[in-house]
């Protein structure tokens, strides 16, 4: 009797227990249902007032919102191809500026070895930029190494036509040259930009004829990587740095071909005159343009006169950091502040240096206010900062102390 009043006790549990969880589901149920309602209900309202927003499908395909299409319709639509004219501020800055972008080729005399017989073959293509046009001709910016060893220079024009150019002036330390063409077909000159306000990560455009005139005012884009950047040259392959080539770096892809074509910002002015590139396996991505402030100066310069007229010191120098350590105590008694310089290596007389009293072995730190470490600098200075006939302060060390000099600069052509 005992163990029957017990069953029956765990089923009367069993029914309240299940009993609970129907009330429970059945609550659960309504709940969703009244409160999906009064979502629906409520959606006009939340639409108006902005916290929500409402597609709705049978306007897809409307122009605007007085021309709404039944659903009958869009079942029926046949989707048409869009034809979009898209305006870029990278396809602006081109538009300024491709018309002046011209091809040099470079035409060079050569002699048959087995016949003896001499002709002209084309020696190479580069880029140039027409920058500006008056009294009937138009002058055009390129590199020096793109016309160098030339006997005559071609000049193709965006349209195709060939005219012959003019050298007006060349300088192999700065790599510039100025061409000189007849104006009559040119019908854009480029704007020049201020490369003095660059900043690393605008956008740059690199515009120019890679790889020849197939391929001509080809464009590529990336960001100025670098400003203030120095590149070494050594001009006579004697393993000594002879310029400093100041430039602006970028990854814009700069390709053979491409030297002498312009270098862009986003406003379509010529920040650059592109002039080389990295070429390695194991390097992407460096690429070189002369800063158009420089540009100006030297163009100016080349058209005037036809080469840089850089002031003539009279010196043979050599870079102190080639000089064995131990003779900058034991023979030229350098203090141990001095750690770098321009040794002069020899010295001509009834040169400027040597009418001013600088001698053989006298070791330059300083030219007026600009430190000197290299000859390369040295020779920088002297070139874009000074001409013929101007004074320069030189700061040397003789017998381990510190003078000065004043040398009123001669005129050495390249």
């Amino acid at each position: 009797m005992g163990f029957y009043d017990d069953d029956m006790y765990q089923v009367q549990r069993k029914k309240r227990r299940d009993s609970g969880i129907g009330r429970l589901i059945l609550t659960s149920i309504t709940s969703a249902v009244i409160g999906g309602l009064v979502v629906l209900l409520m959606l006009p309202t939340l639409s108006k007032a902005g916290y929500i927003s409402m597609i709705q499908p049978n306007l897809a395909f409307a122009k605007d919102e007085g021309d709404a299409v039944t659903a009958a319709n869009t079942a029926n639509t046949v989707v048409q191809p869009v034809s979009l004219s898209v305006e870029s501020a990278t396809v602006e800055a081109v538009e300024r500026v491709e018309e002046a972008i011209v091809g040099v080729i470079n035409i060079r005399r050569v002699t048959n070895f087995w016949t003896q017989q001499t002709g002209t073959v084309e020696g190479g293509q580069g880029s140039g930029v027409i920058y500006e046009k008056k009294n009937g001709k138009a002058h055009i910016v390129t590199n020096y190494h793109v016309i160098d060893g030339a006997e005559r220079v071609e000049v193709s024009l965006p349209n195709g036509d060939k005219v012959e150019a003019k050298i007006l002036g060349a300088d192999p330390y700065t790599d510039m040259a100025v061409l000189e063409i007849d104006g009559s077909a040119v019908t854009t000159v480029a704007e020049l930009g201020n490369s003095d306000t660059l900043k690393v990560g605008e956008p740059a455009i690199a515009i120019g004829n890679p790889l020849g005139l197939e391929f001509s005012r080809t464009v590529t884009q990336g960001i100025v990587s670098g400003v203030d950047r120095s590149m070494p040259v050594d001009l006579n392959s004697d393993g000594e740095t002879d310029w400093e080539l100041d430039v602006i770096q970028t990854d814009a892809a700069i390709n053979p071909g491409n030297s002498g074509g312009a270098l862009l910002n986003i406003q379509g002015q010529v920040i650059g005159i592109n002039t080389l590139k990295i070429a390695r396996e194991d390097v992407e991505g460096l690429g070189f343009a002369i800063p158009i402030n420089d540009v100006k100066k030297i163009t100016k310069q080349l058209v005037e006169d036809g080469k840089l007229k850089r002031g003539y010191l009279g010196i043979v120098p050599r870079d102190l950091t080639t000089i064995p350590r131990y003779a900058w105590k034991q023979e030229l008694h350098l203090p141990d502040e001095v750690k770098a310089g321009v040794l002069i290596w020899q010295i001509e007389e009834f040169t400027p240096a040597a009418k001013a009293g600088l001698r053989q072995y006298d070791v330059i730190v300083k030219l007026d206010d600009q430190e000197i470490t290299s000859g390369a600098q040295l020779r920088k200075y002297l070139t874009l900062e000074k001409t013929a006939g101007q004074q320069v302060e030189v700061s040397y060390y003789r017998d381990g102390f510190l003078k000065t000099a004043t040398v009123t600069l001669g005129e050495q052509g390249q």
